[in-house]
């Protein structure tokens, strides 16, 4: 009897193993909404291949790590443009506002668009004479304070929207990060939970059809207005974690090197190493690149698309108490366009 709830066990476990191995062997790409709040925001943090959920220590702390906002000591308006991949317009607004005491508050509003396009139809493959649209937009309140002169805490909300033609799905999420600064050289360590939320659907006239309730009756209405019920999608959950330190240290430049590791719940697990060469915080130089774990196609390549993000930046003095930044970043994207990217800061 023993012998026999043995057997039973060990088979159970195998059966779960052998289970849990086929679910990660699934790919996870496409499995989420609002694919927007993966874009990474601000051309310092990209440029440097997206380690920078431990450097981040501005106004772009918003998207990175809500933890950063602790670290400003003067407030900052940034504007970013960018022309994404396949003709995509990519907009973003962000402000932070150090209190004192209570920390630091920021506000951001996120956008992206495409032109519109011919409504087409298997009857009306040339166009139906109408256009449609997509759009996403989110918008995030962010708040950060440090508890130690070596730990601070952030958090932020935002409210999270797409839509196309005549569809809307919306959400609301949270994000978490904190920074630590330790002892040895300033080494300072990071970590952010960002986009948990609720699942979005889309809703709208787009899914509305005419039904007959009862086929087999004569004399019934037989177009009822219903709706087709469409699939909830979760959000693009993402576990970032990070290490930064100074390198390099002279009197009128710094060597910064960080890396970083990401779990998302849509696609395979990355590590991203960067840098940032700075000249007596006027002139910066920085480079990295993102190396995906496990997500190879059939033949073995994998699938990531981004190579080599490179990008610059200058600081300068407007007056006592105003700075202006230019931050730009170059990525390739193999066989899709490269990506160009332009943040435009005020610091007062």
């Amino acid at each position: 009897m023993n012998n026999s709830i043995r057997t039973n066990r060990i088979v159970s476990l195998i059966l779960a193993l052998t289970l849990v191995s086929s679910l990660s062997a699934v790919s996870k790409r496409g499995t989420t909404a609002a694919s927007f709040l993966e874009i990474g925001i601000g051309a310092r943090g990209t440029s440097m291949g997206n380690a920078f959920v431990a450097v981040v220590d501005d106004v772009n702390s918003l998207y990175w790590n809500p933890g950063g906002l602790a670290l400003m000591h003067k407030s900052e308006v940034s504007f970013i443009q960018t022309k994404w991949l396949a003709g995509i317009d990519f907009n973003n607004v962000s402000a932070a506002f150090p209190m004192g005491n209570l920390g630091t508050v920021g506000v951001a509003l996120t956008s992206i668009s495409i032109a519109e396009m011919d409504v087409r139809t298997i009857d009306q493959p040339e166009g139906t004479g109408e256009k449609f649209g997509a759009s996403d937009f989110s918008a995030t309140l962010g708040w950060g304070r440090s508890f130690t002169d070596r730990f601070s805490f952030g958090a932020n909300i935002k409210y999270i929207e797409e839509r196309i033609w005549h569809m809307k799905a919306s959400s609301v999420a949270v994000d978490l990060g904190t920074t630590f600064r330790s002892q040895f050289k300033d080494m300072k360590i990071g970590m952010s939970v960002s986009n948990f939320g609720n699942k979005m659907q889309l809703k709208g006239d787009d899914t509305l059809i005419k039904v007959d309730i009862d086929e087999e009756k004569e004399g019934n209405n037989s177009k009822i207005n219903a709706h087709l019920d469409t699939d909830y999608w979760s959000l693009p959950l993402i576990f970032r974690v990070g290490v930064a330190a100074d390198v390099v240290k002279l009197p009128y430049a710094k060597l910064i090197l960080a890396v970083d590791a990401a779990h998302p719940n849509n696609y395979a697990e990355s590590v991203s190493v960067g840098g940032e060469f700075n000249v007596m915080d006027m002139a910066f130089l920085r480079a990295g690149r993102t190396f995906y774990l496990d997500d190879n196609d059939e033949d073995g390549n994998p699938y990531s698309l981004e190579k080599l993000n490179v990008g610059g930046g200058i600081n300068l003095l407007i007056t006592r108490n105003m700075r202006f930044k230019l931050d730009i970043a170059y990525g390739d994207w193999g066989i899709l366009s490269d990506v160009h990217r332009f943040s435009l800061s005020l610091e007062f």
